[in-house]
């Protein structure tokens, strides 16, 4: 079995991990599965790109397109193009695509349209957002998928209500989860950890990159000003992602508790993750992390594609209006935060689970590991 793996910007590469070492697993058990990664370039700095590689122990990757930023239609267009060069001169039988990013919908349609079978993983997710181009990707890939791994109860409903068959529908649990827990106990603290003083449970993690927050100056001023004023005496350390840097240079955003630093790799974002007070974020991966690690999570947005963490995990919705934060401070500050547990199957084997479906599906025979 020939099967091609995509990765495309930083959130794909804690997901396709733990599927690569699934997969070199099953390699030496015998079963003759191969593997060609692609990463498309559609993000690339050495924080977000190169770390995450070295850190999660992934291979240098088979072929990178390069394709670049752009806008939106510019670099689907070039992911497109690249990606059916790459599919003309190594075919496979599958494709793998994981998460929500641009290169997720770009290779699917691609490969659909090479009459290449497509697996996605983390399928099913929804916002019901659709002015947020993530939500599209979803729905695009999702149409014209084949395989469909899912992370949870809710997202197999949801692909039923879609049309999906059951067959079509594999509930596998999180591979995110996977490379957390794999993960774990090498975690790191970056310099700011000693050059803050940092000490567990007395500084608050936040993180912002959604447009409804970070592209309106006055907005994003407001935001920022009632965290810090509702987070007593800790220090906040803000991680700024590149998006959210160009627009706070328009905001004159300055506090002797606030402390902004590059974006970190994932063993040092995740250790200040892990000791925070709390975690205040728009991000969707985040929320299932502070989940796993029983971080009280507070999401900035009206909407979230992962409800699970909210109904069983440590992450509350409270919307973009910087008034809900108040009162979820002081849940906090009172310890009234909810526990939260642990979502099914979001133990740590989902990569192995995905592979042997894999076999299964495509009938991939165990042969005497001499004879490869």
């Amino acid at each position: 079995m020939k099967l091609t793996i995509i990765a495309g910007a930083r959130p794909n590469f804690m997901k396709i991990a733990p599927i690569i070492a699934a997969i070199e697993e099953k390699k030496r058990e015998g079963f003759r599965i191969g593997y060609r990664l692609v990463h498309t370039g559609q993000h690339y700095d050495k924080n977000m790109s190169d770390s995450f590689f070295e850190q999660l122990g992934i291979p240098e990757p088979h072929a990178n397109l390069a394709a670049g930023g752009g806008s939106q239609a510019e670099q689907t267009a070039s992911i497109m193009i690249r990606f059916e060069q790459e599919l003309t001169e190594h075919p496979c039988d599958l494709i793998l695509v994981v998460g929500d990013v641009t290169s997720t919908m770009a290779c699917s349609i691609v490969a659909k349209k090479l009459k290449i079978r497509v697996a996605h993983v983390e399928a099913g997710i929804r916002s019901g957002d659709i002015t947020m181009p993530e939500e599209i990707n979803r729905l695009v890939t999702d149409a014209i998928t084949d395989y469909c791994f899912t992370t949870s109860v809710i997202a197999n409903t949801n692909l039923q209500r879609e049309g999906k068959t059951p067959d079509q529908i594999i509930f596998v649990g999180n591979t995110m989860i996977d490379t957390l827990l794999q993960q774990r106990s090498r975690f790191m603290a970056p310099p700011i950890w000693q050059q803050a003083g940092l000490q567990p449970q007395g500084y608050i993690v936040m993180t912002l990159h959604r447009p409804a927050n970070v592209d309106e100056e006055d907005n994003l001023s407001l935001l920022i000003q009632e965290i810090m004023r509702t987070t007593r005496d800790l220090p906040v350390i803000f991680p700024v992602h590149p998006r959210t840097a160009k627009n706070l240079e328009k905001v004159a955003v300055e506090h002797p508790r606030l402390h902004l630093v590059p974006p970190l790799s994932y063993l040092e974002f995740n250790y200040l993750v892990e000791k925070a007070k709390a975690v205040v974020t728009d991000s969707g991966g985040i929320t299932e992390e502070t989940t796993v690690m029983g971080v009280p999570c507070m999401t900035l947005r009206d909407s979230t594609e992962r409800p699970e963490t909210c109904i069983t995990g440590t992450n509350e919705l409270l919307g973009t209006d910087p008034v809900a934060l108040a009162p979820a401070m002081q849940r906090l500050f009172d310890g009234q935060w909810k526990k939260g547990a642990i979502p099914a199957l979001w133990d740590g084997h989902t990569a192995k689970r995905i592979t042997q479906k894999l076999l299964e599906l495509f009938a991939v025979k165990q042969e005497p590991v001499g004879m490869l």
